[in-house]
């Protein structure tokens, strides 16, 4: 799936469209794994409330500040991008069951943009078992 991201770091819920490619598949038993190719963005599960969005991306902040001086800034001045990257990994694997991917009450799947904007693609893979 393809993602236009409009700022430099935001959280995009992408729950709806991973709900649709099971669906699409017709695979009842199996599981989902979401994946980017990318280095400087991630995907997570998390509760889609937008005062906890906003604590993800301030808590990435407080870890990884954008205004430290890193070694890799000599060469593309995005280090703190791709250090966010690691910490929140890209990835999520996630179980289906009945046709339907297993998430709980407040989960929702988000791709984590953190040096946009930027068009990015995720990648959905539906394995049966």
């Amino acid at each position: 799936m393809d993602i236009r991201t409009t700022t430099r770091t935001e959280l995009i819920d992408i729950t709806y469209r991973v709900r649709a490619a099971v669906k699409d598949s017709g695979i009842k038993d199996g599981i989902c794994v979401i994946t980017t190719r990318h280095t400087t963005c991630g995907i997570i599960v998390n509760e889609n409330e937008r005062g906890l969005r906003a604590d993800i991306l301030d808590l990435l902040e407080t870890l990884v500040p954008e205004t430290k001086k890193y070694a890799h800034n000599s060469i593309d001045d995005n280090a703190d991008a791709h250090l966010r990257a690691v910490l929140l990994g890209m990835s999520e694997t996630i179980p289906i069951e009945d046709g339907h991917i297993v998430l709980g009450t407040w989960q929702s799947i988000f791709f984590v943009e953190l040096d946009g904007p930027r068009n990015r693609t995720v990648h959905v893979k539906i394995i049966e078992v």
